[in-house]
């Protein structure tokens, strides 16, 4: 009878943190995403956002990237040396 329940709780403990991390909602294409395009000569980098469709694109901080021209589905962004794509969506 305790096996069951111990046995749905980390179930749902497991959910919850793979959820709350938000990487896997990322890798499926429920929230927006970044990636390093191409790095310069200068450490300046282009970063492409993907829209995830639970969302929009994510916003980068207009103090360190300046935003490109974008297609339908991808905005561009060139970013100052230094950046941390991984920050973004958190």
């Amino acid at each position: 009878m305790l096996k069951p329940i111990v046995t749905v709780a980390a179930v749902i403990f497991a959910l919850m943190v793979v959820v709350k991390d938000g990487r896997a909602l990322r890798m499926v294409g429920l929230t927006g995403s970044c990636a390093v395009v191409k790095t310069y000569g200068d450490s300046t980098i282009l970063v492409a956002c993907r829209p995830g469709s639970l969302g929009g694109r994510p916003a980068l901080p207009r103090t360190v990237c300046t935003s490109a021209p974008a297609s339908p589905t991808v905005q561009y962004w060139h970013c100052a040396a230094g950046f941390k794509v991984s920050y973004v969506g958190r």
